[in-house]
């Protein structure tokens, strides 16, 4: 398995012109991601750490672009990967909006994580789950018919949510505290 070390994903990042926010965001998403990880490996869950820091901080990678081209930036970003030789790096990015499957293992996994972190970051600010919620919504949902799927979406990821945190010594309020400590 081939994963890139952090100064690669930075290096992937400025060859995509990432704006700064963008990639203030990922690396926030990817502080999460790794709080999150480093908690569940200590309570005895096997996950791949570099696995998951690179998938976190390359989440959004072909984002920019899609602001003008409408495409799916987890579906492209996850296709990107891939061709560069990093499937599983691009296997998470792709689900980091909509996981192919919710609880498929019995154990968290690194998508898990990060999508997981990806739905508490809020441009560059940790946030409860309804405030991201509700700015996806107001941002991207333009239909009935959308904002009925993101609801069941969100249902999903509130179910993550215990999940991961059943595993944790904190509670999802307490979360920002701890990334700060």
């Amino acid at each position: 398995m081939r994963i890139p070390q952090s100064d690669e994903c930075l290096n992937m990042l400025a060859v995509m012109q990432m704006p700064a926010h963008i990639q203030a965001h990922s690396e926030l998403v990817c502080r999460v991601a790794l709080l999150l990880t480093d908690g569940l490996i200590d309570a005895g869950v096997t996950l791949n750490r570099p696995l998951v820091n690179a998938s976190a901080l390359l989440h959004d990678i072909t984002k920019p672009r899609s602001f003008s081209t409408g495409e799916n930036h987890s579906k492209t970003g996850g296709e990107y990967l891939c061709g560069l030789g990093f499937p599983e790096v691009g296997d998470i990015v792709r689900q980091h909006v909509i996981l192919d499957a919710y609880f498929a293992q019995a154990a968290p996994s690194e998508a898990e994580v990060v999508n997981y972190a990806d739905k508490r970051v809020l441009h560059d600010q940790v946030v409860p789950l309804d405030d991201r919620m509700n700015y996806i919504i107001q941002r991207y949902c333009k239909t009935d018919e959308h904002r009925q799927w993101m609801r069941a979406v969100w249902d999903h990821t509130l179910q993550l949510e215990r999940r991961l945190f059943a595993y944790l010594s904190y509670t999802p309020l307490e979360l920002t505290g701890y990334l700060e400590g």
